[in-house]
């Protein structure tokens, strides 16, 4: 297989950051007239039926070998399902502004599983990279007026916010183990088809008592976006990915999202853009931008260095 290029990798990441940053203004659109339990497993449905699609087309499936099929089975239950359980319960019980906080922390957590299972080194412009992403995050979060919050009311759902960016992180780092032996297709599709399962077993009961006829065509419109781009084409991207520059550069454009969608929501829900959220866009910018010379500065002093000692 063609080695890729990774510029063009670094292009596939910033537009799934761009989808997923088009996704909370679609989603706002749909949770209007549809549960939040319903909505996200209709949209889970979307992702599994269009994934599967591809996988099928692409005729890229092997069967599992011992063990890896468990491995699926965690990555997509253990990591993808808990995370959108723990969102969904999350964003209710506490502000926009700690969501995008405690979210933009994921970086921080596929450094630290990497670092505590020994997967990847975590550099030092990968740390500095990650710094200067929090810090845009924390501009754009000040810059849109949303309220940060320690409050008793709040601290629950930050707890839960924090153990959904966790088993993000879960996901992000153990999917590429995966990529080793089987498609990106094929990783995709089952992460997607386990967590699909049980978060449909889990909202059953809401999905059943819900009068779906009374869904307006903006409401589906918001389902199939939701479930096909961001859901379905993002995460097989997001997977693909990251098998090839690593799940600790890739998590950092996760922190491109919120630039995107302070921008769709600006244009879509006229929503407020300043010159503090355009800072903080040009601060995660930066962060990235320093992961990709300081490793190019790296790898040179590493060539001088064996050059000097033979």
């Amino acid at each position: 297989m063609p080695k890729v290029n990774n510029g063009f990798v670094y292009a596939v990441l910033v537009f799934v950051a761009f989808i997923w940053g088009l996704n909370p203004p679609v989603m706002k659109i749909g949770l209007m007239y549809i549960p939040a339990m319903s909505f996200n497993a209709a949209r889970m449905i979307v992702a599994l039926l269009a994934v599967w699609t591809a996988l099928l087309y692409s005729q890229t499936y092997r069967p599992f070998e011992k063990g890896d099929l468990k491995k699926a089975f965690l990555v997509g239950v253990g990591g993808f399902f808990l995370f959108q359980i723990f969102l969904t319960l999350g964003v209710q019980r506490t502000t926009a502004g700690n969501t995008s906080l405690v979210l933009a922390l994921l970086p921080v957590s596929v450094a630290i599983i990497n670092k505590v299972c020994k997967i990847e080194e975590i550099t030092r412009p990968m740390a500095i990279g990650i710094l200067a992403s929090i810090l845009g995050v924390v501009l754009i979060v000040l810059g849109s007026n949303s309220k940060l919050s320690i409050a008793d009311s709040h601290v629950t759902g930050n707890l839960i916010l924090l153990l959904a960016q966790a088993t993000y992180g879960y996901y992000t780092v153990f999917s590429k183990e995966l990529l080793a032996k089987y498609s990106t297709y094929q990783v995709t599709g089952y992460v997607i088809l386990f967590s699909t399962f049980f978060f449909c077993l889990t909202s059953l009961n809401e999905m059943l008592r819900f009068n779906w006829s009374e869904v307006p065509l903006a409401g589906w419109a918001s389902i199939v976006f939701s479930g096909l781009f961001p859901l379905g084409i993002g995460n097989f991207l997001w997977i693909w990915g990251l098998g090839k520059v690593g799940s600790t550069k890739a998590s950092l454009y996760n922190n491109l999202s919120p630039v995107f969608a302070v921008a769709a929501g600006y244009l879509m829900l006229g929503e407020t853009f300043g010159w503090l959220q355009f800072a903080g866009a040009i601060v995660i910018f930066a962060g990235l931008y320093m992961t990709r010379v300081g490793k190019a500065i790296s790898q040179t002093e590493n060539t001088r260095r064996d050059i000097s000692d033979s």
